[in-house]
């Protein structure tokens, strides 16, 4: 079998040395992913497309090869051709009679020749000729040149001839690593994970940066999503999945500062955070999914008081995506259903979030901050390969949820000072301990090991992850409450 990758656009207006580059680049990108399939395929690069090539015809090779095309980087659209020797106008219609009567059968048809090299004769006379006996030696229903039901694609080569069978669509963009690394700070949900993609598809090799706000739960969903995205779309080369924890910094910021800074102040500090491990990995350029004026830290105003904490080069893909059409990408790229089941972080709502901070004011409440907390958090850092992620999420089975109170259970409101002061949970007759999630950590060993503890949170969701972590550390005592809404 053969297949004919041709290339993104845009590669093809490069300057003769950076197209040269690029088009080595994806040959081979595309050999090191079918090598895995088969250490038989051949892949080879020529000025205007690269062709792959396997003398294995078995149904279940080709659907593999298509299916790794279609997600390659740099591929606009590849082509499944039959390969013969040129030969005469006749042979060249006898051929194409072979692998296009049956398609045409009771359909109209037009033939398009496309031809390189030197030939005695030009396409649109070959053209005319095959056309003719197409028309006349099979049971087509004519020839229609403006809006034909087939389009019968042949390719010339010098003296090859190439009769297609099926175009496919490609991913486009630039081939994987033909562009600069960047370090992608990646949540989980539907914007960081399309943005990384956005990134890998225009060919950045991109690493994955987590900030982990809500224990192992979260962590190992994040992990399972930048997994995937790797293995879909970046397989070609190796990149890095950094985990920092960042509770206790999350902690620092809802005890420092005030509650309408907070979201600014996080993702400032997130910027400082990632800059440093950037600078560890030799990296020029940060990417995020903000998106203008989606939440209260992602106004203009805000965005560049974010921006300003890096001397980085920050790059937001989404920046002018309206939501829905991000979940729409999501959708196609398949990390849907990965991103509406990822817990979002529910531990730093700002209360009256400001939309237009100032940097006077911002450098005022950081200035309350204890450095030494990030400092703490990027020590503590963890570095893997992203091909290292273990891959059984269903290894972390779900914590039980309750929505009732027995007598020897006990709430832990894990929700922040400022949100238990505003919403009280109000449980007469439960006994409830008022312990945010940020001190969970060094509380737990303190509690009693003959009671069940119901964690609570008023979305159930940083309630179920830190359960789960506590529980993983060997706390079965500890589930989650989450009362019915009346």
């Amino acid at each position: 079998m053969k297949f004919i990758a041709k290339l993104f656009p845009e590669i093809t207006i490069k300057s003769r040395p950076v197209r040269k580059r690029m088009i080595q680049r994806l040959q081979s990108n595309i050999h090191n992913i079918l090598k895995r399939t088969s250490e038989e395929i051949r892949v080879q690069g020529f000025w205007d497309k690269v062709e792959i090539s396997l003398d294995d015809n078995s149904a279940e090779m080709r659907d593999l090869i298509i299916d790794e095309l279609k997600r390659t980087p740099g591929v606009a659209h590849f082509i499944e051709v039959q390969e013969f020797p040129l030969g005469d106008f006749d042979n060249v219609f006898q051929l194409t009679r072979d692998a296009y009567a049956d398609r045409i059968k009771g359909k109209t048809f037009k033939v398009r020749v496309k031809r390189s090299g030197t030939h005695d004769f030009k396409s649109p006379e070959l053209e005319r000729y095959v056309g003719g006996g197409l028309r006349e030696h099979t049971e087509a229903a004519g020839v229609d040149v403006h809006n034909p039901d087939v389009w019968v694609d042949l390719e010339i080569k010098d003296q090859k001839l190439f009769i297609v069978q099926e175009t496919f669509k490609g991913l486009g963009g630039y081939p994987l690593g033909s562009q600069q690394e960047v370090l992608s700070l990646i949540s989980g949900g539907f914007d960081s994970v399309v943005a990384s993609y956005m990134t890998m598809r225009r060919g950045c090799k991109t690493h994955f940066l987590f900030f982990n706000l809500g224990g192992a739960a979260h962590e190992i969903g994040v992990k399972q999503v930048a997994l995937y995205l790797w293995q879909k779309f970046g397989s070609s080369s190796r990149v890095k999945f950094v985990t920092v924890p960042f509770e206790e910094v999350v902690g620092e910021i809802l005890q420092s500062v005030h509650h309408s800074h907070m979201g600014v102040v996080l993702k400032r500090m997130m910027m400082r955070a990632g800059e440093q491990v950037a600078n560890r990995m030799k990296i020029e350029a940060l990417v995020t999914g903000e998106s203008i004026a989606q939440v209260s830290s992602q106004t203009l105003p805000n965005l560049a008081l974010i921006d300003a904490a890096t001397d980085k080069l920050v790059v937001r893909p989404l920046v002018v995506m309206d939501k829905q059409d991000i979940i729409d990408v999501a959708m196609d790229i398949g990390t849907y259903d990965f991103a509406k089941c990822m817990p979002e972080y529910c531990g730093v709502i700002s209360d009256r979030p400001t939309t237009h901070a100032k940097i006077d004011r911002v450098e005022e409440e950081e200035a309350n901050f204890d450095d030494e907390v990030l400092e703490k958090a990027l020590q503590a850092a963890q570095i893997i390969s992203i091909h290292d992620i273990v891959e059984d999420v269903n290894s972390h089975a779900k914590v039980e949820a309750l929505s009732k109170v027995s007598e020897n259970q006990v709430i832990i409101d894990i929700r922040a000072p400022h949100e238990q002061e505003k919403k009280p949970l109000n449980m007469p007759g439960c006994e409830v301990l008022a312990i945010p999630f940020y001190s969970l950590g060094s509380k737990v060993e303190s509690l009693a090991s003959d009671k069940e503890y119901l964690l609570y949170c008023e979305k159930g969701v940083m309630s179920q992850m830190h359960a789960q972590q506590l529980q993983d550390s060997g706390y079965q005592n500890i589930k989650v409450f989450r009362p019915v809404v009346q």
